[in-house]
């Protein structure tokens, strides 16, 4: 499980044997959410903000927080996504403790 970022307490990895379309897994005290980024030729289209299913939902706020980080790391996100899971590199940490915006 690479973790990829912690901000403001939730943790933002990628599961070892993902699958397409390139997403994040969030958790935060027992609950847990996912983003999907979609990519089409090179361009970030959309970022697709769910639940996942079997898991305690994301407060408000706290998804509010996870959905604007994700928008702004959305490129380094992919990058990250083609490094580890196409060029087989590892990932290397970072923690964020300032409110992106």
């Amino acid at each position: 499980m690479p973790k990829l970022y912690e901000y403001l307490g939730i943790i933002i990895f990628f599961w070892s044997d993902e699958h397409e379309p390139i997403h994040v897994h969030g958790r935060y005290q027992g609950s847990e959410i996912k983003a999907e980024i979609i990519v089409e030729e090179g361009n970030i289209n959309e970022i697709l903000i769910k639940n996942v299913s079997v898991k305690k939902r994301f407060d408000e706020k706290k998804r509010k927080d996870f959905e604007e980080f994700v928008r702004h790391f959305a490129k380094q996100i992919v990058e990250k996504w083609v490094d580890y899971f196409i060029w087989k590199k590892d990932i290397e940490s970072v923690i964020i403790t300032r409110k992106v915006k």
